[in-house]
C-alpha cells in the first residue's frame, strides 16, 4: 500500500514540488532535535521530583521520630522525679479518697499526711498503675511536663461557687471526712 503522500500525488490534490519540500522541512526538524532528547528531560525531571518527595517524607518521619523521643525523654524524667521524691507510705488507717479520671480512688494514709494533702503541702502521682505521694514542689516540677502524670494537688484557692448554686451560703467544713 503506498503512503498517504504517494496516493495525494496521484490524485493530483498535491504537487511534487510541495511534497518534497514538506519532507525536507521534516528532515531538518529531525536532525535539529537530539534524539531522546524529550524523554532525557522528562526522566531527569522525574527524578528530580521524586528525590524532593523523598527528601520530605524523610523529613515528616524525623520529625516524628523526634517528637516520640521527646515524649520518652519527658516520661523518663517523670518517672525518675517521682522515684527520686516519693514519700514512703505507712500503713495509716485514714482513708483519703480522690478523684483519678471518672473514678474515685481510696488510699490509706496517717492523720499527719492526710492533713497535708488537704492544704496542698503533699500531692498524689500515677506511677506504673500505682499511686506515689510526692512533695508539692516536685508535683508542680511534673505538671509542667505533663499533668496528666499528677492526679491530685490541692491548692490552697477556694473553688469558686456559681451565682446560681442554692448552697453557697452554706460552708463546709475543713474536717469533713466522706
Amino acid at each position: 500500500m503506498a503512503s498517504l503522500q504517494d496516493q495525494l500525488l496521484k490524485a493530483g490534490i498535491v504537487d511534487p514540488k510541495k511534497a518534497k519540500k514538506i519532507v525536507k522541512e521534516k528532515r531538518r526538524e529531525a536532525k535539529s532535535q537530539p534524539k531522546g532528547h524529550a524523554r532525557v528531560d522528562e526522566t531527569r525531571e522525574q527524578v528530580i521530583r521524586s528525590q524532593a518527595e523523598k527528601a520530605e517524607r524523610d523529613r515528616e518521619l524525623n520529625r516524628e521520630r523526634q517528637v516520640q523521643n521527646e515524649k520518652k525523654a519527658i516520661q523518663a524524667q517523670i518517672i525518675q522525679l517521682i522515684r527520686m521524691n516519693r514519700i514512703e507510705r505507712t500503713s495509716g488507717d485514714i482513708p483519703f479518697q480522690f478523684v483519678d479520671g471518672k473514678k474515685i480512688k481510696k488510699i490509706h494514709v496517717t492523720a499527719q499526711v492526710q492533713t497535708e494533702l488537704s492544704r496542698g503541702r503533699i500531692a498524689i502521682a500515677r506511677l506504673e498503675g500505682r499511686y506515689e505521694l510526692l512533695p508539692a514542689a516536685a508535683a508542680k516540677k511534673i505538671m509542667q511536663r505533663d499533668e496528666s502524670a499528677i492526679v491530685l494537688l490541692n491548692t490552697g484557692e477556694p473553688v469558686a461557687a456559681g451565682e446560681d448554686d442554692p448552697y453557697a451560703a452554706y460552708k463546709i467544713p475543713d474536717d469533713l471526712m466522706w
